[in-house]
């Protein structure tokens, strides 16, 4: 009887001491890596992929591929043969002073970058500075960008990028109305509302039909796979000109705050040389609901991180 007793306790010492060992491994902040090889920043979390950031002279602009969630599976897809130009995560724009700086076929405009410099390359944050020329042939440059990325990890099942860009004009610039602006995603098939997964904003709109246009502090998309869910949200910082932009959507998968959709007199932007727009976002990459690691409560907190 005695042995039975001895038995039993020690196996309730055995299940506290895991844990408690459990516990303290979940709560250690993870440790992150960057790496650069040849054209491209390598990311990973614990040892495991995260994204690379790629910024090839051959491309139309610097963009992150692969995103993976906490799983290790993409939350993103790149390209396809109806829309070659959706690279993953990305940051571009049509009409500028007549280029093309978001669609194939580089001579008709290209996002160049000089060369990314990583500044934190390792510990519970990776930081990366790049500076990019908005180029093409025979015309002058319109914009230079400068960009600021964070990479965190604060939880097991949550990754974030922040992406803070300041483009600087050139010269007076044009952008005429155009669905194509600035930061967007695209989505991994598995996770959009056109083969089962969901769509949603901060109000609760659901859908290319409810989010179409509608302006959002943040979108998430998201759906089963693989016995889980996953997904991703893109959150737009309050000192963004214009928030909350209005957003272009997709049951395909396509996610983008589009300001230069929806411009004051239904034409264009206008902005004048020298001036600058800085554009802060943040992007979730997670395991879970909406509900469970609190888009809400993230985006309150992007709201007051310091600039």
């Amino acid at each position: 009887m005695e042995s039975i007793k001895s038995l039993i306790a020690a196996a309730a010492f055995a299940t506290m001491v895991a844990a408690a060992s459990a516990s303290l491994h979940a709560s250690q902040p993870a440790k992150l890596q960057a790496v650069m090889t040849g054209s491209r920043i390598d990311i990973t979390v614990n040892g495991a992929f995260l994204t690379s950031y790629r910024f090839s002279k051959d491309e139309k602009y610097p963009f992150f591929f692969p995103v993976n969630g906490p799983s290790g599976a993409a939350v993103t897809s790149m390209r396809n043969g109806q829309y070659p130009h959706h690279s993953s995560l990305f940051f571009g724009c049509d009409k500028v002073n007549g280029g093309n700086y978001w669609q194939e076929a580089n001579a008709r405009g290209q996002i160049l970058s000089r060369g990314p410099e990583i500044l934190v390359d390792n510990g519970p944050e990776i930081v990366i500075k790049d500076t990019c020329d908005w180029q093409r042939p025979d015309a002058v440059q319109p914009f230079r960008d400068t960009r600021r990325i964070a990479v965190r990890a604060p939880a097991p099942e949550l990754r974030e990028i922040d992406f803070d860009v300041t483009l600087t004009a050139l010269e007076d610039v044009v952008i005429e109305k155009t669905n194509h602006s600035f930061f967007s995603a695209r989505m991994d098939p598995d996770l959009t509302p056109q083969y089962g997964g969901r769509m949603r904003n901060a109000e609760g709109l659901a859908g290319e039909k409810g989010t179409f246009g509608k302006p959002s502090p943040w979108l998430t998309c998201f759906g089963p796979r693989g016995g889980k869910t996953e997904g991703l949200a893109v959150l737009q910082h309050p000192s963004n000109p214009g928030y909350p932009s209005p957003w272009f959507t997709r049951d395909y998968g396509f996610l983008s705050p589009t300001p230069m959709f929806w411009p004051e007199d239904g034409k264009s932007t206008h902005l004048k040389k020298d001036s600058t727009l800085r554009l802060r976002y943040r992007v979730l990459i997670f395991t879970g609901t909406p509900e469970s690691i609190d888009i809400a409560g993230k985006h309150a907190d992007f709201s007051t991180a310091n600039p």
